[in-house]
């Protein structure tokens, strides 16, 4: 039924579960999931004007995208399911959104926590946006 999934993911708890059900959607198939990190260049632009804490930030970013698609990509391996790994900078909901639109994606999978921010309750979440943006089937895999 589903060629390509995509599972963006963060390391969080609410991404590893869309992992982990995004992943036995594909298993058994010849499905492919497509692992998305985005780093977000909101975070990166809030301390971009703070001197050097700007490219330490930039390496922690990069090293925790690399550690969340690592542990992502194994999750794959393990069940058997071909799996893709890319890291995209942009505010994650337009670049989940591109990604889904230049990869033939027909389904993604996005982990939501019940935890919200103040923000989130008053803005949307990523989630959200997503849910609202996405021309394909979207499951939210809640914690």
């Amino acid at each position: 039924m589903f060629h390509d999934i995509l599972i963006p993911t963060d390391g969080s708890d609410a991404s590893t579960t869309a992992l982990e059900q995004g992943v036995e959607i594909a298993s058994g198939t010849d499905a492919t999931v497509h692992l998305l990190h985005v780093v977000d260049v909101g975070t990166e632009m809030a301390a971009s004007g703070v001197g050097n804490i700007a490219d330490d930030l930039t390496k922690t970013l990069d090293k925790e995208a690399k550690e969340a698609l690592n542990q992502a990509e194994k999750m794959a391996d393990e069940a058997g399911v071909s799996a893709e790994r890319a890291i995209l900078e942009g505010f994650p909901e337009d670049a989940i959104q591109k990604y889904s639109n230049e990869n033939g994606i027909d389904l993604i999978v996005i982990g939501e926590s019940e935890d919200s921010t103040l923000s989130e309750q008053l803005f949307g979440s990523t989630t959200d946006d997503v849910i609202q943006s996405a021309t394909v089937s979207v499951l939210v895999a809640r914690q």
